[in-house]
């Protein structure tokens, strides 16, 4: 079978990370989570007080980010490494979360990431998920999913992952980045989270991880086979 892209994009808290990395697993393909870039990013920010508002101060610092992922023989799990650290504990935090809707929104940000994203699939067989990976990253990708589910139901499980990580945050408190970061992404002038007219929309709400991955692997084995 050939060997394709599969581009999943989608709202924050849908599932599209989990689902992307089981996806990549089932088909022996490499996996790509752009959110986890555009965190590092965010964490290279903070750490080293960039003034988002400076393009020159902006354009500098991403001149020093290297972004890399990493298999972890012992969990099994993929790691990000932002100039050879691992920060994959580091860029879930809250924190990170209340910010990297504004970095990612900067225009210089998404262009360097875009051409890091493009370099990575480049010889496809490639997982990615992201906001922008059908409509800007990879527009010519065989297989197109645009994931959204239930806002509630977002919350509850982005407070249950967060939970999961040993963070106490308030539901209503998830609800509010939730929609800040909704918000953000689909008015940014720059790579707007849109769903393009030839992805495959598949609503989470009412589906157990399992199913989403059995659907996608599915669609995917199909495009791979019948082109």
């Amino acid at each position: 079978m050939r060997k394709i892209i599969i581009a999943i994009d989608g709202y924050s808290a849908c599932g599209k990370s989990s689902t992307a990395k089981r996806v990549a697993a089932a088909l022996n393909y490499a996996y790509v989570d752009t959110g986890a870039m555009y965190r590092s990013v965010t964490v290279y920010f903070i750490d080293h007080y960039i003034d988002l508002t400076n393009p020159k101060s902006v354009s500098k610092a991403l001149d020093n980010i290297e972004i890399s992922f990493h298999h972890n023989e012992s969990t099994g799990q993929n790691e990000t490494f932002l100039n050879g650290l691992n920060v994959e504990e580091k860029i879930r935090h809250m924190d990170i979360s209340q910010k990297v809707s504004e970095v990612a929104a900067i225009k210089a940000v998404r262009q360097a990431m875009v051409k890091q994203q493009q370099k990575m699939g480049r010889s496809k067989g490639v997982v990615m998920d992201g906001r922008d990976i059908g409509s800007v990253v990879f527009p010519e990708a065989e297989l197109k999913i645009f994931m959204n589910a239930d806002f509630d139901v977002r919350a509850e499980r982005r407070q249950k992952e967060l939970f999961d990580k040993d963070q106490l945050v308030d539901l209503e408190d998830v609800k509010d980045n939730l929609r800040k970061r909704d918000k953000i992404d689909t008015t940014r002038e720059e790579s707007p989270l849109i769903k393009p007219e030839d992805s495959v929309e598949v609503d989470t709400t009412h589906m157990f991880l399992e199913e989403q991955v059995d659907h996608i692997v599915q669609l995917a084995t199909s495009r791979m086979t019948n082109g």
